[in-house]
């Protein structure tokens, strides 16, 4: 019987070729692009599945809710400090390790260069996170200070094809070039997974911070990530559960000018697990750019109507042709067959047809797939077989699809009477209502198709705001350059901003504690009267020039001047404790942006100039809070992403180790410009690395995952 069905139907599509063909070729792209986006959808929410006991290992998130004196800042880092405390207080936590955010730089052959995703941890790494080992022992990889792990790919890029286990890098810490030893290298992380690294180097951080020691005891340090294995069968809400009181106790109180708080009221702990930091509310400070769990709702909703409409398409044609049929369901009734043989036969021709679409759309996926993974930056694959086959899904999917799109067709034929019919001489007929309902679905995919371009219209407006959207400073023109601050550039440093400002082309170049996209976030208290809790504003080191170049425009008052000594605030390296003290005497001129101001008390910038203020600019323990004096306003910038929102911001003039440096450059060819910086630092700073980018590359760079996701929503959307 079975084996008619299938005879029948082959003939049914091969007498209609036309036919045939539209419906195969429509299903299937339409089957093909919904299998794509579900792939997608799956490798986005399986992030760090694969890690080995993942579900207990967690990464320890603060959020920062500073009430009506700022926003909310929710990060993936946390505090040295906060990681230690809670290993001590909770018996729960089985292991702790801290990541410090930044890597050394590593001295080969003589040259400088710096590893990309380079870390630091405190403690052994693979006890924790279980990656394949290419060489070595994750036992005893990074047992010592000293040890070195590198991933795959970054080990063949420096030593080649050989074993490196037991070579010797020269790594420059902070100034100071010592040799580690390389005892591992592991296999390359997954793309799905929140971590980045291709070095790994065991540090001693009571060394490492022996001339901050407050990182280690500080909740306000957030420069890198601290991870805990929880205990078998351990609850992290009841971790959670105490968080506040553990706050309490272990976050000190901060004097504010004669008024105490505690920072705890302010900070927020959470246990997230690594499956799930990717598509967690902390996206902050984190390793790789994560992603929104509504992007992906949104796709996951995309896919089904993509399959909702091809199947509509379907049926809609299924049900136009039907009505052709009518003689023949009348014969076959005439001769003997039943309706439920008959429901039987329409069924099997339409999952036949669902079939050779589903085969036509593997074969798209199998094309399209790579590319679809290039433009996205993903490592999207397909496996038929095994944990992460398909071959199930796709089964039932054809099944699925073949019944809902045959079934109407199928009732509504087997309705026949063979005697109206053949008594008529008709060879078709229209079952009752089926006009209508193929109005009714046309109707609906019209209301899809408007709503999606609706949708992309506004995802593409909101990435081309994104990218275009006034910054409040002038970004092109102007190119960043790294490691400015680097210990070893102590006594270079002003003769490479002399150099690099003769270039020609170059109009104005300045060192800055703040740059386009820079991970740091320094905030500082500054009490107001009748306020509780101090107004948490962003406070930046830069030197004079550092408006001119970023092209910042002033509103009021005025910037820093060189020749005016009470505007430099540079603590003296060699008298750390001296300098500060006589700055903290002296009292800080500062500038502030507009929303600073306003969070101030300021709804008229120049209102704000002259304005004397204390804050805790340094360790207010020790120094006590530091006199300010506003001396200028000047426009807000937006230095972070379109998802941050503006910081409030307080410039203090500073000649010392400012991490960056940006050039200003006029009617050049920036390319030009660009390498005659290099050969300037290359002349000056031999073994320190060159890290130099175009502002728009910058931005390009910020916006190119979500870029690539609004162009792939618009592709999909036109597919639908």
């Amino acid at each position: 019987m079975w084996r008619n069905y299938l005879t029948v139907g082959v003939r049914a599509l091969l007498k209609n070729r036309t036919y045939a063909f539209i419906n195969i070729f429509g299903l299937g792209v339409g089957l093909a692009a919904c299998l794509m986006l579900l792939l997608y959808v799956r490798y986005e929410t399986t992030y760090d599945e694969q890690l080995p006991n993942s579900a207990n290992l967690y990464q320890l998130q603060t959020f920062y809710a500073p009430g009506d004196s700022g926003e909310p800042l929710e990060m993936q880092m946390s505090a040295y400090v906060a990681g230690t405390a809670l290993q001590r207080d909770f018996p729960q936590v089985e292991n702790r390790v801290y990541i410090l955010a930044g890597a050394p730089t590593v001295i080969r052959n003589g040259q400088a260069f710096q590893v990309e995703d380079g870390r630091m941890v405190d403690g052994r790494f693979f006890d924790m996170f279980r990656i394949p080992f290419v060489h070595g022992d994750p036992a005893t990889a990074l047992a010592d200070v000293g040890s070195v792990v590198l991933s795959r790919s970054e080990a063949i890029r420096i030593f080649g094809d050989v074993n490196p286990v037991g070579q010797t890098l020269s790594l420059d810490i902070r100034g100071t070039t010592t040799d580690h030893r390389v005892t591992g290298v592991v296999e390359d992380l997954p793309r799905n997974s929140h971590m980045r690294f291709n070095m790994l180097v065991r540090f001693d951080p009571a060394t490492y911070f022996a001339e901050s020691p407050d990182f280690m005891t500080e909740f306000g340090w957030q420069s890198g990530w601290v991870y805990v294995q929880l205990r078998p069968g351990t609850n992290p809400d009841s971790i959670h559960d105490q968080m506040p009181a553990w706050e309490r106790r272990n976050i000190p109180d901060e004097d504010q000018g004669g008024s105490t708080f505690n920072q705890g009221d302010q900070q927020d702990y959470r246990l997230v697990n690594v499956r799930d930091v990717h598509l967690g509310r902390a996206q902050e400070g984190s390793m790789t750019s994560g992603n929104d769990r509504k992007s992906i709702v949104t796709f996951s909703i995309i896919a089904l109507l993509i399959l909702g409409m091809a199947c509509v398409n379907f049926t809609n044609l299924a049900t136009a042709r039907a009505s052709q049929r009518a003689r023949e369901v009348a014969l076959r009734k005439a001769l003997g067959a039943n309706r439920r043989q008959l429901i039987v036969q329409f069924l099997s021709e339409s999952t036949i047809l669902v079939t050779l679409s589903m085969l036509l759309a593997l074969a798209l996926v199998e094309l399209l797939l790579p590319r679809l993974a290039g433009f996205l930056d993903a490592d999207l694959q397909v496996s038929y077989f095994g944990a992460d086959g398909i071959l199930l899904p796709i089964l039932l999917l054809v099944a699925v699809v073949g019944i809902a799109g045959g079934i109407y067709p199928a009732f509504y034929l087997s309705r026949y009477r063979p005697a109206e019919v053949l008594k008529a001489n008709k060879s078709s007929a229209e079952p009752a209502g089926s006009g209508r309902l193929r109005n009714a679905l046309v109707v609906a995919q019209f209301a899809v198709s408007i709503g999606l371009i609706i949708c992309t219209t506004v995802v593409y407006a909101q990435t081309v705001y994104a990218r275009s959207v006034d910054p409040g400073f002038r970004r092109d023109g102007l190119i960043q350059v790294e490691n400015i601050g680097a210990r070893k550039l102590v006594d270079q440093r002003e003769a490479i901003v002399n150099e690099v400002a003769r270039i020609p082309g170059v109009t104005s170049v300045s060192r800055t504690g703040i740059g386009i996209s820079t991970a740091n976030t320094i905030t500082t208290g500054v009490p107001l009267p009748g306020r509780s809790e101090p107004v948490e504003i962003g406070s930046y080191a830069v030197d004079a020039d550092f408006f001119e170049a970023m092209g910042v425009d002033l509103v009021a008052g005025r910037t820093f001047d060189e020749s005016r000594p009470g505007d430099e605030a540079t603590v003296a390296l060699d008298d750390v404790e001296g300098s500060t003290r006589a700055i903290v005497a002296r009292g800080v001129n500062v500038v502030v942006n507009e929303l600073a101001a306003r969070r101030l008390g300021y709804r008229d910038p120049q209102a704000a100039v002259g304005r004397t203020l204390r804050a805790s600019l340094y360790d207010s323990d020790t120094y006590g809070m530091t006199p300010i004096t506003i001396i200028g306003v000047v426009r807000d910038s937006r230095f972070r992403t379109v998802h941050s929102s503006i910081e409030p911001i307080m410039f203090r003039y500073s000649r010392g180790a400012l991490g960056w440096m940006v050039v200003r450059y006029d009617d050049a060819d920036a390319r030009q410009v660009r390498d005659r910086i290099e050969a300037v630092w290359r002349r000056f700073a031999p073994d320190v690395p060159f890290d130099a980018n175009f502002s728009q590359d910058i931005v390009a760079e910020l916006y190119e995952a979500e870029e690539g996701r609004a162009r792939t929503f618009a592709g999909f959307a036109l597919v639908a």
